[in-house]
């Protein structure tokens, strides 16, 4: 192979490489990945061949690839928009429980739901009274700061 067709092929591989920082064990690298199989139902991540950590010695990280395809996600209905005050998470955490259900009475300063954060389960209560018109999550989720909890109309 010429000089001029490697060129070529070093130029084309570039465009295919992702450049990711990547933490393992408290030890961030630095990868390129090369996105192979796109177009075709799934990808397959492969390391390339030089895995650079950060002020590290260097190591190799290995990526395994699979050949499965990931099942095609169903198509979300169109959610129509609701009315109310809808209710955010505070802070970061997992859904605990969920004291109330849709069309409920509530008043202000009843308990909507426990979220735990930073190993402490905290009540979230309604701001208002009213009826709950919608519940944005499950219970055993994870959710961030300003996710939608629930809406209150």
């Amino acid at each position: 192979m010429g000089t001029k067709r490697k060129n070529e092929a070093n130029e084309l591989m570039e465009d295919n490489m992702k450049k990711f920082n990547v933490t393992v064990n408290g030890k961030t690298y630095a990868v390129e990945v090369e996105e192979v199989g796109a177009g075709q139902g799934g990808f397959t991540y492969q390391a390339a061949p030089q895995v650079t950590p950060i002020a590290q010695a260097p190591q190799v990280i290995t990526v395994p690839q699979t050949q499965a395809a990931p099942a095609p996600l169903a198509p979300k209905a169109p959610s129509l928009p609701v009315e109310g005050e809808t209710i955010s998470a505070p802070m970061p955490g997992t859904i605990l429980d969920i004291k109330v259900s849709e069309g409920k009475n509530v008043k202000a300063g009843d308990v909507l739901l426990i979220l735990e954060a930073m190993k402490m389960e905290n009540e979230i209560v309604s701001p208002i009274d009213g009826i709950v018109n919608k519940i944005h999550t499950t219970k055993a989720s994870t959710v961030s700061t300003g996710d939608a909890l629930v809406t209150i109309g």
